[in-house]
């Protein structure tokens, strides 16, 4: 039961007194300091007093005195792209276990939002960060290191760590572009052309892609236009399709280029996989629904927010300051479905 409207707001104290444990307990519990050293049955019966006497934890209190905010920031280059919302979805899930909330901050992929976000961050609003950026480097992100800011920074490729407390989390974009175009080339293809945004992991998926005709001797057929969403996809499949000798398959860059390319192909009176085979990179959440189904790369997104998270937070309450930069690979894998 809710205590009534006119009652003091409830301290550690009372729940101490409730829970029958020393005040101290309650600040370890509550503040998620040590959970480890609290036996679980105690923890429960703290959070069960806490419940009943309707305490909300005031933060600002907690922020002067431990100089935290309990708060990660997750930087992305486009919210509007399905694969970042479920990378946030991953990260919050695991940060809000170990009691830090999440904010978000969505650059478009550009440098002055990126600068304007660095700013913001500086400003001692957040412990951590979980980044995507497309401009800034290891020296641009130094100054929030030396405010004792956990960084952990979503790489398309391995980068080199040094002796900065600079993290990298990666999914080796140039192998998941590679295998990709592999598979088209084991189901029979020889004029593979592929579609890219420019900027973000381009480089990385185009590589890949080169790499595998490459091996095989077979030509390339690149467009490039635009951003990575469904116009940019619509726009070079028109590109492609217009070029002359039409391709048996197409790689997109990601799965929002592909359903534009879904369109484009459509409209121009063709089927897929008979006339054109598709096949995209990241895995989205619509890709199993449209028609076909899209096959393509999955990232397992949530979970690389998940690893993100845990990564600020294992920075912040366990490893030592002097710790250098760690870097982790996480996995990907080719999705079969109708659609190549």
């Amino acid at each position: 039961m809710s205590p009534p409207f006119n009652k003091a707001r409830p301290t550690q104290k009372d729940i101490a007194g409730l829970a029958k444990v020393s005040q101290a307990t309650v600040s370890l519990v509550l503040n998620r300091v040590g959970d480890s050293s609290v036996p679980l049955v105690t923890q429960r019966k703290v959070f069960r007093a806490a419940k009943k006497l309707g305490y909300v934890p005031n933060r600002v209190a907690q922020s002067l005195r431990t100089r935290r905010t309990k708060t990660i920031a997750c930087v992305v280059p486009d919210i509007t792209n399905p694969f970042y919302p479920a990378l946030e979805r991953g990260a919050q899930n695991s940060a809000e276990t170990h009691g830090y909330d999440v904010l978000t901050y969505n650059t478009d992929g550009l440098l002055t939002k990126e600068r304007k976000c660095l700013d913001r961050l500086l400003e001692g609003r957040v412990d951590g960060v979980i980044g995507v950026f497309f401009h800034l480097s290891a020296r641009d992100l130094r100054p929030l290191l030396e405010r004792k800011i956990a960084v952990v920074r979503i790489e398309a490729n391995p980068k080199k760590v040094g002796s900065w407390p600079l993290d990298n989390l990666f999914v080796d974009n140039v192998s998941g572009a590679k295998a990709a175009t592999q598979y088209l080339i084991e189901r029979g293809h020889r004029r593979i052309a592929m579609i890219a945004g420019t900027g973000g992991p381009e480089s990385n998926r185009v590589s890949g892609y080169l790499q595998a005709l490459g091996e095989m001797r077979l030509t390339p057929q690149l467009a490039s236009h635009g951003d990575f969403n469904e116009e940019g996809g619509y726009q070079a499949t028109k590109e492609i399709l217009a070029a002359g000798t039409r391709p048996t398959a197409i790689f997109a860059a990601n799965d929002l280029m592909a359903l534009g390319a879904m369109t484009a192909i459509r409209e121009a009176k063709l089927t897929i996989p008979d006339d054109i085979a598709l096949l995209g990179f990241d895995d989205i959440f619509a890709a199993r629904f449209v028609t076909p189904p899209l096959s393509t790369i999955n990232m397992f997104q949530c979970e690389l927010g998940r690893v993100a998270a845990e990564m600020v937070i294992e920075r912040l309450n366990e490893l030592p300051p002097e710790t250098p930069g760690r870097q982790r690979q996480m996995p990907f894998e080719v999705v079969r479905r109708q659609s190549a």
